[in-house]
């Protein structure tokens, strides 16, 4: 039996406008899941649904094969983080912390026990009598994961947790995360519009764009074999190279450079011979040397990664050499591409060679 079961889940709004359609996961005892997608798209509308924050007008909510479809928030066993930390300014650490486990009066002492091994855990017991106030960002988070701990919940919702830190603290706060994950054995859904903080965090990530879901998957199965042009664009940084392409003679034409197809691509393609697709390419699979002339536009230099921004005939390209380079505004890179993605242009569906 999975832990939790998001059953076809849909959110119409009393206006008729839906948000989220047909929302349907399996989630395994201690597996971490993270929703990702642009603003808009419908994850925090499915995450506030299995919170019970939302009604769901649509389908079924199983949590350890438990109906609670229409079981108010306090009786689902949940926990959830918000991206403001929700702390009681007023109250220390420690009673922020034991707040929820003081309401459903549960012996102090075991309350006490609670408080302080999440704060181990967390690296907060002296922080404990401290008011949110006099703490970091980093911290206040640290407390919010501690006070969904001490309740010991089936599961976890994070909702962009990390969102409100700088950059350097989303990282640490990031590894944390991770490292509570693997200690408690926890089962967590996760929200982000951050695809970094997607493919570090997740067992599985499902990518929604529309209220729709685009693909379910691991993050090396999203990053290497996209279901669509939608997850080929969203997931990867520096974002996928797209060119419109014509299957001519087992090759792939574009109105810039022709590109010989292999054996394999064109075994496949040739039913869309004289038909224009979409060719994708990853920076990193643009590798220096070859018959494709990029004229450099900008070289951003990343340690042992470089970003060299430019144009290939008249279309953009980002290539990313693993070398220290210096190229300069106007310099010419001879490329070719080591592998290719390809997707049907009227149904953006990926092309499976």
């Amino acid at each position: 039996m999975s832990d939790l079961q998001l059953q076809h889940l849909e959110k119409i709004y009393d206006n008729k406008v839906q948000a989220v359609y047909d929302f349907d996961l399996n989630v395994e005892h201690g597996e971490l899941i993270v929703l990702v997608g642009p603003s808009g798209c419908g994850k925090s509308t499915t995450l506030r649904m299995v919170a019970g924050l939302e009604d769901i007008s649509r389908g079924k909510l199983i949590i350890d094969g438990k109906d609670v479809t229409q079981m108010p928030p306090k009786d689902r066993d949940i926990a959830m983080v918000f991206q403001n930390y929700a702390l009681y300014g007023h109250m220390t650490i420690y009673e922020n912390m034991a707040f929820s486990l003081m309401l459903r009066k549960e012996n102090k002492n075991e309350i006490h026990q609670k408080v302080l091994a999440a704060a181990e855990i967390l690296d907060l017991t002296s922080q404990l009598n401290k008011k949110p106030s006099q703490l970091s960002g980093g911290q206040r988070q640290r407390v919010a994961m501690g006070r969904a701990i001490v309740r010991k919940p089936k599961v976890f919702l994070f909702d962009e947790p990390l969102s409100n830190l700088d950059a350097k603290l989303r990282s640490a706060t990031r590894r944390e995360i991770l490292l509570l994950h693997k200690r408690l054995n926890a089962t967590m859904l996760y929200v982000t519009h951050d695809q970094t903080e997607a493919l570090t965090l997740a067992d599985r990530i499902v990518c929604m764009s529309m209220g729709h879901v685009q693909q379910i998957g691991t993050p090396l199965e999203l990053y290497d074999h996209p279901a669509n042009l939608f997850v080929a664009s969203f997931i990867g940084l520096p974002p996928m190279n797209l060119f419109d392409v014509e299957i001519k003679y087992a090759q792939a034409v574009c109105s810039d450079f022709e590109i010989d197809l292999t054996p394999e691509e064109y075994n496949v393609l040739k039913d869309f011979e004289g038909r224009k697709i979409v060719m994708g390419v990853r920076p990193e699979n643009v590798v220096q040397g070859g018959g494709l002339v990029v004229d450099v536009v900008s070289n951003e230099n990343l340690g042992h990664n470089t970003l060299v921004n430019g144009v290939l005939g008249r279309h953009k390209i980002t290539c990313k050499f693993r070398d220290w380079c210096n190229y300069k505004y106007g310099d010419k890179v001879n490329v070719s591409f080591k592998k290719r993605h390809f997707f049907d242009k009227e149904t953006t569906g990926a092309i499976k060679i």
